[in-house]
């Protein structure tokens, strides 16, 4: 059996059973969890801190899981690791839940262990984050503490989906992303079926490359994306080229 010494749980969930039985489970393991069973009060604990990470069920009075998640990293930036429940398991339901910032999606009824296992691994990988810092490209800044992005001197709003993207390729840059890195980052060992990677890209560039001048995210066909301010070199096959989907600003298919 997995244990879980020391690790503070923060659960929103409403049914009170199940949230007792979940509640007794981490807590027999080490755990010491704060309970809301509504959105707001979750909302309200959450963005004071503190907590290792937020388990956090979908549907809850006031706000729901969806839009507590979205106001915690979008407007609090907060970053504790998130999973979310719920009884939904369709395929664009889960996606709705990592677009809001959730780090990860069990599906009820669940088995208490396999969400222990969950808990453990999103925590370990937090915990092995390194210190807040600035990454750049050209006139790109990211910072990893703050969340703050900015391109020249414009700020630039981005979903939880499109940091996590941008962060990866700048931490890589000006070297290539392969598709399974970028999807891995954002959906762990279980990415959707369909090519979500790709709208989630084209967000991406609408907002860092669309406004400017300078397109700095470049497909590298066949493999991944690189972000890069140098301009791609003429024998490499970047899809940048006029009449390529992924060169054409104003396409649909702009990937």
């Amino acid at each position: 059996m997995l244990t879980i010494d020391n690790i503070r749980v923060l659960l929103v969930e409403d049914h009170r059973d199940l949230a007792e039985t979940i509640i007794d489970f981490l807590e027999s393991l080490g755990c010491t969890v704060d309970y809301a069973a509504d959105g707001m009060t979750g909302l309200h604990l959450a963005s004071r801190g503190g907590f290792d990470i937020i388990v956090l069920d979908v549907m809850l009075p006031g706000i729901d899981g969806l839009a507590l998640c979205r106001q915690l990293r979008e407007h609090h930036g907060e970053s504790t690791p998130l999973i979310m429940m719920t009884a939904r398991d369709e395929l664009n339901d889960k996606l709705a839940g990592f677009e809001s910032g959730a780090d990860d999606y069990v599906v009820k009824p669940f088995d208490l262990p396999e969400l222990v296992a969950r808990i453990v691994s999103l925590v370990r990988r937090a915990q092995g984050r390194v210190a807040p810092k600035r990454l750049v490209a050209a006139d790109l800044s990211l910072d990893t503490g703050s969340r703050l992005v900015t391109r020249g001197a414009q700020s630039l709003s981005l979903t939880p989906a499109g940091y996590t993207l941008l962060r990866v390729l700048l931490e890589h840059s000006p070297n290539v992303v392969t598709r399974e890195d970028l999807e891995r980052a954002l959906w762990g060992e279980e990415p959707p079926a369909s090519d979500t990677l790709r709208t989630q890209i084209y967000k991406l560039r609408k907002a860092v490359d669309r406004p400017f001048d300078q397109q700095l995210i470049h497909t590298v066909q066949g493999s991944g994306y690189r972000l890069s301010g140098e301009a791609a070199p003429a024998s490499s096959s970047l899809g940048n080229s006029p009449g390529d989907p992924a060169g054409d600003l104003s396409g649909d298919d702009w990937l």
